[in-house]
């Protein structure tokens, strides 16, 4: 199996209408895109699959990615619930199936090696991870025969993660950030919108061009206009010390933050 490569992607939480999950996933990838991301847990995945469908473009150009349930990692749920999962979708594989929580019923000696069986069968190309933190990355890589393709957390210019991007580039897995504009929030952040004007960019666009820089895949909710919008981060000039300069600023705290999370155990 090729190794994996994942561009900005299309984040699909939320995207609660089916119309509009529809019609928003045809138009993003019409526009370009060519990764989506949903989950068992958003209860989108037909609307989704639906909208990949109606897209003028090859399936085979497309990352779709989607994550098992918490409720659902025991091993034979992981088993039935992700074939559930492809059925929904309309696929036969998906490229990269995730763990969503390392939490309920996750316990690595029966998860992982269902994931590691849903892969050797053919349903799925890659395996991933999502909101673990470096002790449960190192305990899952220990169990899994599939290496680690990608790991999924909240990274945004307030919340950069650097132990995990700095993990994700030692053992060459993908580092995925979700909330890269931390739920909207960091387009009216005087600090950051200051660096966007003076580098005479929109926030949307710096924030995601920076996580690209940074070798971070955003994977933005966005409907209608924004949808093209935050594409612009692909090609976008942004300068070096626009970089830095989000580097520089303070961190802040997590927007979402379940008390059952890994890292407040």
């Amino acid at each position: 199996m090729p190794p994996l490569e994942l561009p900005l992607g299309l984040g699909t939480s939320g995207l609660d209408d089916p119309a509009e999950c529809r019609a928003t996933v045809t138009a993003a990838l019409e526009a370009g895109y060519r990764h989506v991301d949903t989950a068992q847990m958003y209860g989108n995945e037909a609307a989704v699959g639906e909208g990949i469908a109606a897209a003028d473009v090859d399936r085979e150009d497309v990352v779709v990615a989607t994550k098992v349930h918490p409720d659902n990692l025991a091993s034979e749920s992981v088993r039935e619930t992700a074939r559930e999962s492809l059925d929904r979708l309309g696929v036969d594989r998906v490229d990269l199936l995730y763990v969503h929580w390392p939490i309920g019923a996750y316990d690595p000696d029966e998860t992982l090696p269902a994931f590691d069986a849903l892969r050797e069968a053919g349903l799925t190309d890659h395996v991933g991870v999502s909101n673990f933190t470096p002790e449960l990355l190192r305990e899952a890589e220990g169990v899994l025969d599939a290496p680690i393709a990608a790991h999924q957390v909240e990274c945004h210019p307030r919340f950069q993660q650097p132990d995990l991007r700095a993990i994700a580039a030692e053992r060459d897995h993908a580092l995925v950030g979700y909330s890269p504009l931390a739920q909207g929030e960091i387009l009216d952040d005087p600090d950051f919108a200051g660096i966007a004007e003076e580098h005479d960019l929109r926030p949307a666009v710096l924030a995601l061009a920076w996580g690209l820089a940074r070798d971070v895949t955003p994977i933005p909710k966005a409907t209608g206009d924004h949808v093209t919008e935050n594409l612009r981060a692909v090609t976008a000039e942004v300068p070096e010390t626009a970089l830095d300069a989000v580097d520089a600023l303070e961190g802040g705290e997590r927007r979402i933050d379940p008390d059952a999370a890994a890292w407040n155990r």
